[in-house]
């Protein structure tokens, strides 16, 4: 059995975006995000607004994602990920709707880390060093 961890994290975002195929098909836009842990998804999803409305009325839902819409929406997810430097934790969101039938996307990476692992890696006595030469 193949572990999530052996997986690259192309690999495992085109598996959330096979997961969230249906939801997509009912929306037309909102944020897909995906958690990153040790270049591993964990969480993810989508946030959405499912009502709108003006004057006190709910405007109809639209129609959701096409299959070629979702096909490149996961193209411009997976393409993104060429913009991943270095850092192993973090989310990627992508903010997306549907204009005049063509999928617009924002890609927004954001890694996360830590002061305790720095801690270790940079003891007391170097961070005092550096400090000193600034």
């Amino acid at each position: 059995m193949i572990k999530v961890d052996q997986l690259s994290l192309a690999r495992q975002l085109d598996l959330v975006f096979r997961e969230l195929e249906e939801e997509l098909s009912g929306l037309s836009s909102g944020t897909v995000f995906v958690q990153i842990r040790n270049n591993v998804i964990g969480k993810f999803g989508i946030r959405h607004n499912p009502l709108t409305g003006q004057n006190g009325v709910i405007a109809p839902a639209g129609k959701g994602l096409t299959p070629s819409q979702q096909q490149s929406f996961r193209a411009i997810a997976l393409e993104s990920l060429k913009h991943k430097r270095r850092w192993t934790h973090g989310e990627i969101s992508y903010d997306f709707t549907v204009r005049q039938g063509l999928i617009i996307i924002d890609a927004i990476l954001e890694s996360n880390y830590n002061m305790a692992n720095l801690m270790i890696r940079y003891p007391r006595k170097n961070i005092s060093e550096a400090a000193l030469e600034s």
